[in-house]
């Protein structure tokens, strides 16, 4: 089966990346080392480099998804399966200077809308393919709690020297186990009797939140979205 054009821009587009970024030229030398007709690839890609810097981590979380999706991964306990998934994902990548160029990318003001994004996908793809069911408030904080550790442990692996990036899996097993903290601090208060009644009134508010059906298409939560204007 022949690749999508814009599969194939991706493909070409990798071995620029680490000299030019995600950039015009690097786009350009893409088109060109494809062939493809300059048209077809503005119409797939109507933001050059970014839409293909957008179309890479897609990429990696849908080889991250496919992995998570193997049987050895079921019998994990929920700790293992998001530390095996951010670790996944990050082993996935065959060049940390995509990921570094793409950061400098979607840190720009104009980029950083889909940078979160992106941030927000990965974190929701780990939680969907781990199993979570929530649909209340826990929705939102496992997937924001998760973007933060997820995020931390990318920057931490892009300055990483070690041998086979143990330092790196190291420090994703602190930030897991910080979490993890916080999970057993909630537990204790809901099995408290004091705790549990001092903290009725906010969780009756925080009950009637609820997660939404899917992701807009923004690809961020409902209340995240820009407001539309009229």
């Amino acid at each position: 089966m022949t690749d999508s054009p814009k599969a194939q821009l991706l493909d070409a587009i990798k071995m620029h990346v680490p000299f030019d970024g995600w950039t015009r030229p690097a786009y350009q030398a893409a088109v060109a080392d494809t062939g493809i007709d300059p048209v077809l690839a503005s119409a797939v890609c109507p933001r050059g480099a970014v839409d293909l810097a957008i179309a890479f981590h897609q990429e990696g979380d849908a080889q991250m998804v496919m992995r998570m999706a193997e049987p050895d991964v079921a019998e994990m306990k929920i700790r293992e399966k998001i530390t095996f998934a951010v670790r996944t994902r990050l082993e996935l990548v065959e060049d940390k200077e995509l990921v570094r160029r793409g950061m400098t990318l979607f840190s720009l003001p104009q980029n950083a809308a889909d940078g979160t994004k992106l941030v927000w996908q990965t974190c929701d793809a780990i939680w969907n393919s781990i199993g979570d069911t929530s649909d209340d408030v826990n929705w939102y904080t496992k997937r924001a709690t998760l973007a933060g550790v997820y995020s931390s442990t990318v920057l931490y692996w892009l300055g990483d020297e070690s041998a086979g990036h143990e330092a790196t899996w190291a420090f994703l097993d602190r930030r897991i186990e910080n979490v993890m903290q916080i999970e057993k601090m909630k537990a204790t208060v809901r099995k408290s009797p004091f705790l549990s009644k001092l903290m009725a009134g906010p969780n009756a508010v925080l009950s009637h939140i609820k997660a939404p059906s899917r992701l807009n298409d923004q690809g961020l939560p409902g209340h995240m979205a820009p407001k539309s204007q009229s």
